[in-house]
This record gives C-alpha cells, sequence and structure tokens, in this order.
C-alpha cells in the first residue's frame, strides 16, 4: 500500500490546498494529511475544527477505489510523523519560487533524516498560485470577500470567527 503524507496547518483548508488532495490522492492508496500543531503561529482554528473541516471539505474525494483520506495531528518531527503512520511519499505544494526555496531546503535536511521516503512536490494550479492561509485570513478581517479562495464550507466559518472576535473586541 502507497501511503502518502500531506502536511500542514491548514487554518484555513483553501482551495489550494483541495487542488493538492485532489491530485494527491491519484497517486497513493491512502493520503494522510497531517495536521500540525503549531501553537507558535496561533491558529484561528482548534485542531479539533482544522480537522473536521479537512475531513467535511475532502468527503467528495472519498469515491469507492480512490485513495482512503484520513486527517491526523501531529505535534513532532515531520519525518518522525511520516515514519508513524507509514508513509513512503510525502506531498507537498509548490507555488512560487519562494516557496522552492525553502521546499528545496527541506527537502534535504528530510533525506538526511530518512531516505526511504521521498518528498513530491506539486505544482499549484495557476489560479490557486497566489492563496495563502495566512492571506485568506486577513482579507476575511478586514471584511474582504474569501470566497474565491476558499469552499462554500469554510468561508462562513472563517467570517464567524472574526464576528465573534469583533463582537468580543467590543465587548472589552
Amino acid at each position: 500500500m502507497r501511503i502518502g503524507l500531506y502536511p500542514g496547518t491548514f487554518d484555513p483548508i483553501t482551495n489550494g490546498h483541495l487542488d493538492i488532495i485532489g491530485r494527491a490522492v491519484k497517486l497513493v492508496d491512502r493520503l494522510v494529511i497531517g495536521i500540525a500543531i503549531n501553537r507558535d503561529k496561533g491558529p484561528l482554528f482548534s485542531l479539533d475544527e482544522r480537522v473536521d473541516m479537512v475531513m467535511s471539505e475532502t468527503a467528495h474525494l472519498q469515491t469507492p477505489g480512490a485513495a482512503k483520506i484520513v486527517a491526523v495531528p501531529f505535534e513532532n518531527l515531520l519525518m518522525h510523523f511520516a515514519e508513524s503512520v507509514g508513509a513512503t511519499v510525502i506531498v507537498r505544494g509548490l507555488r512560487a519560487v519562494a516557496d522552492f526555496e525553502y521546499e528545496f531546503q527541506m527537502t534535504a535536511m528530510n533525506q538526511q533524516l530518512n531516505r526511504d521516503i521521498e518528498t513530491v512536490f506539486l505544482m499549484a494550479d495557476p489560479r490557486h498560485q497566489a492563496i495563502a492561509s495566512r492571506l485568506v485570513k486577513e482579507i476575511a478581517r478586514l471584511n474582504g470577500d474569501i470566497s474565491g479562495f476558499v469552499s462554500p464550507g469554510v468561508a462562513p466559518r472563517v467570517q464567524a470567527k472574526y464576528a465573534a472576535a469583533a463582537v468580543a473586541a467590543r465587548k472589552s
């Protein structure tokens, strides 16, 4: 069984992430979406919310004969996590040259940690190359339209987070 790992924070999951996931499931029998617990980033969504969003947004890809998709949180070294889930392939999305430079360095380090796990890069669809979760959150925080960057299931969840934060700020 070919097991792939697609790691990220998915805070929130974007159309760019969904594009990579949709293509990655064609390459493996099982795709583990590793949801990073990165306390330093101060995520907008809780870990449970991110797992729920990933699973609900990828449900349409769970068809008979297709790769099984699971979302699993992790907080350890990526290569240790990959080993623990039996991954032989790490899937990474590339949007721009800046992504390549960072990913090139990470891949070289990961190769030193485990030469049996390959990294596969999938180029972002041109329609999604500018999308980053960080930018989606910034646009939403400033009351911008994020509907072109996230699915119809994710957009209201992001907007609700910022609406709740605005209400809390007014109360304090």
